[in-house]
């Protein structure tokens, strides 16, 4: 039992033990408090994005208070800490390449404008809603795969920050918040064509002009910060003629979350468009229509070879 404590004792004389142990119940006490204040002062934020933001800055400032408690702690052994922490970090970062990577990226994300949490991206070929971006992970709440039309699927996605350096990122509502769509409406020859284009324009303008004055406005801060032409912004009917049909688009800006409930207003609206004009207007498709069967007119030739008859 002596033995124990004489050691004990010497363990606890040494300098650099008991800076370690300092260190630990520090960090531990440091971590404490962050948990309890960030938990305490988030119920005062109403505000979802902006209780998000506070939590991440309240962390990140606790790393730097650790950063610094661990300074001021060791400040009188960094010198001999220097030369082990370079041999420690030389092994570590062999290892831990994509972790590294990672890191990386963070620092990339936060710094380069790749995208921030209530984005809409493609990455690692994973498309949804960015909902959370640590230090080494991107967390998603994807899109598509088995459900059509800019969906969410249920499934979320983790992925290493370290893609940003690897893969194209798309980012849907960096810039410009908005992203154009098209519809296609066959309409049946004999139709009245400028009646038609007509209906259309209207629809369009009542059901997604309300995005065009926003959306020249962002296009117009792009145009000044990039090298990229002045494009149209507000809907556009154009018309091709093919075999079977005549073939309308219409091409408009839309909300990259609200594409597919414009799409349906679109469509219903012209659906009922199309019926009011009593058959002026009418949308085409291509049917087979079977009417009768036609005659069939089969002759059999005989030849007798000895006791046998053949048809031929």
């Amino acid at each position: 039992m002596e033995s124990i404590v004489t050691d004990s004792q010497r363990w606890l004389s040494d300098p650099t033990v008991v800076k370690f142990i300092t260190a630990i119940i520090g960090i531990f006490i440091i971590n404490l408090v962050v948990h309890f204040s960030r938990r305490s002062l988030s119920q005062f934020i109403p505000d979802a994005d902006i209780r998000y933001r506070f939590r991440k800055v309240f962390t990140s400032l606790s790393y730097l208070v650790i950063v610094l408690f661990l300074t001021i702690v060791f400040n009188d052994r960094l010198g001999q800490l220097t030369v082990v922490f370079g041999v420690i970090g030389a092994g570590v970062a062999f290892a831990l390449q994509e972790v590294i990577a990672s890191f990386a990226g963070w620092l990339a994300i936060s710094s380069g404008q790749f995208y921030k949490p209530g984005d809409r991206v493609q990455l690692g070929g994973i498309m949804g809603d960015v909902i959370d971006i640590s230090i080494l992970r991107t967390t998603v709440m994807e899109i598509g795969g088995w459900v059509k039309a800019d969906q969410y699927n249920g499934r979320i996605v983790r992925i290493a920050n370290s893609f940003v350096f690897k893969e194209p990122v798309f980012n849907y509502s960096a810039d410009f918040a908005f992203v154009w769509d098209e519809i296609i409406i066959p309409v049946k020859y004999g139709s009245d064509h400028r009646l038609a284009r007509q209906i259309l324009q209207k629809v369009a303008d009542e059901v997604v002009g309300e995005y065009v004055a926003q959306a020249q406005v962002e296009w117009k801060n792009l145009v000044r910060k990039y090298l990229i032409e002045d494009a149209s912004i507000e809907p556009m009917v154009t018309l091709v003629t093919t075999d079977n049909w005549m073939e309308f688009t219409l091409r408009y800006v839309v909300d990259y979350k609200a594409r597919r409930i414009k799409k349906d207003q679109l469509f219903t609206r012209i659906l009922d468009e199309f019926l009011s004009t009593d058959g002026h207007v009418a949308f085409a498709s291509m049917t087979v229509h079977l009417v009768e069967t036609p005659v069939f007119d089969v002759r059999v030739t005989h030849m007798e070879n000895g006791s046998n008859t053949i048809p031929k």
